[in-house]
């Protein structure tokens, strides 16, 4: 693997080769942080001639198109692509969007990955938590820690700027794609969820994204639209105010407004 050695990414290089001297599973998103990890796991797998797994859950809390996304990188990298179906508002009782939901979401999921990696007799599944997560309100993180499951990147102190950076020189095509949580985040807590409701929302962003916007939430209270966008991005957002809004109201949004702090990452907990 031909890119500039950092000193993180030797550390995660070496990490892949002793983690792959037998078959492992990487719970594959499509998202920076899992496929740097993917690409890696690839390269290190065919050293040590041990198969990598890229399983993605298939659900409809996260964008549409991310299933996509993750089978082609899977295809491109080498990967075994597999994928579980997960209903998250029966299985994991989250329809009112209780403040633990990441916790019971991520315990959930997990639970039929390491389920499907029985079937394949591989032990080992590897996370993309890097360490700024860490430094955020991550539930989920205890499910990850509850279940053994692995994260390289949070082990061994790599945040995702230098996740951004190694996946650019490792030429990963998603390497500047922005994070795409689930859509579950973009409700108040306590508020009931239900898939009618996260398709609106999920079409919402795209109609807004595809103007050329690159970090897109569309967060919602009751009738009230609240969009974020970069900071940077609001002068040119509200340029597009006649057509967002047409478009926000005919999703069923009395009212639509622009959060002028910009985006920011978990605003809505």
């Amino acid at each position: 693997m031909e890119v500039k050695k950092t000193e993180k990414y030797n550390l995660l290089w070496e990490y892949m080769l002793g983690i792959t001297k037998e078959n492992i599973c990487v719970a594959f998103s499509g998202g920076v942080d899992s496929a740097l990890l993917l690409k890696m796991a690839c390269a290190a797998g065919e050293e040590n001639n041990t198969s990598v797994f890229a399983i993605t859950a298939n659900t409809m809390l996260h964008p549409k198109g991310d299933i996509e996304i993750a089978e082609n990188l899977a295809n491109d990298m080498g990967a075994v692509f597999k994928t579980v179906k997960v209903d998250e508002l029966r299985d994991a009782g989250i329809e009112n969007n209780p403040p633990n939901r990441c916790y019971l979401c991520k315990r959930e999921i997990f639970r039929k990955i390491k389920e499907k990696c029985r079937e394949y007799g591989v032990k080992t599944i590897i996370e993309g938590t890097n360490s700024d997560d860490l430094n955020e309100y991550r539930p989920g993180i205890k499910a990850l820690k509850e279940l053994e499951i692995v994260s390289p990147l949070a082990e061994l102190g790599i945040c995702k700027k230098e996740v951004r950076e190694m996946a650019g020189l490792l030429g990963i095509s998603v390497a500047n794609r922005p994070s795409t949580p689930c859509l579950a985040t973009r409700l108040p807590y306590n508020s009931t969820i239900n898939y009618e409701l996260l398709e609106r929302i999920n079409d919402g962003e795209n109609f807004i994204r595809n103007l050329g916007f690159y970090n897109v939430r569309l967060r919602i209270h009751d009738c009230i639209a609240r969009i974020e966008v970069d900071y940077e991005d609001i002068e040119k957002l509200v340029s597009y105010k006649e057509q967002v809004t047409e478009y926000l109201k005919k999703l069923g949004y009395k009212y639509v407004t622009v959060d002028l702090n910009g985006f920011m990452s978990g605003r809505m907990e």
